[in-house]
């Protein structure tokens, strides 16, 4: 299937059925002004004028509020409509290479002391999270997230991979869950939800509920009783009974209903995607999650000037946080199944959706055993557009552990490093790669591709490099061999120390199970493929200067470099050198 072809059908689709929503919600509107003029009219005729029965005056009251139903029911016909248009424009965004930001960048789940995230660019704008997901919910970014961060095992790998393949072409499952209601008022804080729906409360006892639910009946009756005989003596009775409740209960009230983690949109969100989500783990979970959001909406109005009275007449908040306390007992050990059913669910209709955006990307081999292998071919970059995406294969494995990358300036080493760790990162989250085909064991991935000077800190950018490194090189301590990634190695000090630095780190790291790409222009480097053994070879990226042009192929060769740009492109630039 044309993914590109099917957006664009789709989107024309949904373009009409919004126009069209458009045109009913103004043709309700004018109809709820018209009848309510007429409502107004019959009124005044049958109340004032005596011309005709009052069941006219009813009659019109109930046509004007089927038409308040109807509308209600059109506009949300047109916002799933307008919702479904963004969700296909963005589609195309993405297969057009025009999707940076579109979309969520994930820039909450940076963390620059993570191993690899931030060398590459997993989050921020433009960065691989932003391509992927697809999630409505705090719930879906947080559990794609904690995927690209950590590699998965071979069996979990397997089963997502199933799951990523089964719906692929599942359009109209990705088209509903992103057509879900969408608020700016919503709220939902996947951990605090958690945390109150297991919490216990002090608002504890069936005898206690039944007898503020009779003092609250007792004040309802007191009242009207007082309204039509003007003794309104026990009504006043028992508010001062209800105000020394509440004010002994407050604590207790507040405990259970203060902060749910979530306001009624942000439920209802919740509730709508989890009824999309198969599975026994969501069954009966959505309807559950509809009456906690009108629950948290009567919760949200006790805040208002009508809650607090209503507190004095009916104890309201305290009704409320027996309701709650009540869902919470029957409900309560079933919510972080349900958070971590839509997270899951949406993290894997993010990868279904890039799966079938790139039908020519499969999904690799992840082989458990001992012996360590990145067998990649073709390999290449996902967030590059195919036309300019440069493809390369890579093969490390027991009898080449390491790559020296030489090359000059612009050839594109940096590239091919964040190429072999992103797919890496999204062939150990049981997404599909960028490449013809990749082979590779469980392997946990460092990097050191982009280290910077801190003022604050009083850290040096060689300094920063170290420490880094250091990090990567503790990485062999873990249960999976290592896949390292270091970019212009040491550049920091002088040619001297960084030989002798670099052939020391290297030395150690080959005495771990671990395997790995250097990449630099210091050719004196490539020396080390002699001193270290045959497990490691010399690989290079060259350019080709003609006249004031370079042009670079950026294709992985054997051997070492053999060319220099740098003075040509200063030449190139105007510098007089």
């Amino acid at each position: 299937m044309d993914a590109q072809a099917e957006y664009r059908r789709r989107l024309n689709d949904s373009r009409q059925r919004a126009e069209a929503g458009r045109r009913r919600d103004l043709r309700f509107g004018a109809a709820k002004l018209g009848m309510a003029a007429g409502w107004v009219a019959a009124a005044w005729l049958s109340w004032v004028r005596h011309w005709w029965s009052g069941l006219w005056v009813a009659l019109a009251f109930a046509v004007l509020a089927a038409l308040f139903v109807l509308h209600a029911q059109a506009i949300a016909a047109r916002a799933r409509a307008e919702r479904a248009v963004r969700f296909y424009q963005r589609g195309l965004a993405r297969l057009q290479g025009g999707w940076s930001g579109t979309g969520a960048a994930g820039e909450r789940f940076r963390d620059p002391e993570h191993p690899y995230a931030d060398d590459l660019d997993l989050f921020g704008p433009g960065s691989l999270f932003e391509l992927l997901s697809t999630a409505r919910t705090p719930m879906g970014e947080e559990c794609l997230a904690a995927w690209m961060r950590s590699p998965a095992e071979p069996g979990v790998i397997a089963e997502r991979q199933r799951q990523v393949a089964a719906w692929r072409n599942e359009l109209e499952l990705r088209e509903a869950v992103a057509s879900v209601g969408d608020d700016l008022k919503q709220e939902l804080r996947p951990a605090r939800l958690a945390q109150w729906a297991i919490a216990r409360s002090s608002l504890q006892g069936r005898a206690a509920r039944a007898a503020y639910a009779l003092v609250a009946v007792g004040a309802v009756g007191a009242l009207l009783y007082g309204l039509g005989t003007a003794r309104m003596e026990t009504f006043f009775g028992l508010v001062a009974l209800e105000v020394v409740l509440v004010y002994r209960r407050r604590s207790a009230v507040e405990e259970t209903i203060a902060d749910l983690g979530a306001n009624g949109q942000g439920l209802r969100l919740f509730a709508e995607i989890l009824s999309q989500a198969p599975g026994a783990r969501s069954a009966g979970g959505a309807p559950a999650l509809r009456r906690l959001a009108k629950l948290a909406d009567w919760i949200e109005a006790s805040e208002s000037m009508i809650g607090r009275i209503l507190d004095y007449v009916v104890l309201y908040s305290l009704q409320l946080g027996y309701f709650a306390e009540a869902w919470r007992r029957r409900y309560g050990p079933q919510m972080a199944s349900w958070l971590q059913t839509v997270g899951e669910f949406e993290a894997l209709l993010s990868l279904a959706s890039h799966a079938y955006e790139h039908p020519g990307d499969p999904f690799p081999e992840v082989v458990p055993g001992a012996a360590m292998e990145y067998e990649g071919k073709e390999l290449g970059h996902p967030l590059l557009p195919e036309e300019v995406c440069v493809r390369n294969s890579v093969r490390l494995d027991e009898s080449t552990r390491l790559l020296l990358v030489s090359g000059s300036n612009m050839s594109g080493k940096s590239t091919l490093l964040r190429t072999v760790g992103v797919n890496a990162v999204l062939a150990q989250m049981g997404g599909p790669v960028r490449a013809r085909s990749l082979r590779l064991t469980p392997l946990a991935l460092g990097t050191r591709l982009r280290t910077a000077d801190s003022l604050q800190k009083g850290r040096s950018g060689f300094y920063a490099e170290i420490l880094r490194l250091r990090q990567v090189v503790e990485l062999t301590a873990g249960r999976l061999p290592l896949l390292f990634l270091f970019d212009e190695l040491l550049e920091g000090t002088n040619s001297h120390d960084r030989v002798v630095g670099a052939a020391g780190l290297l030395r150690a790291l080959l005495a771990q199970p671990a395997l790995g790409l250097v990449t630099t222009h210091d050719l004196s480097l490539t020396a080390l493929a002699e001193e270290l053994g045959p497990a490691v070879r010399n690989v290079h990226l060259e350019d080709q200067i003609e006249g004031n042009d370079v042009h670079f192929d950026h294709k992985l060769r054997d051997g070492v470099v053999t060319k220099s740009n740098a003075l040509a492109l200063m030449r190139i630039i105007g510098l007089k050198v």
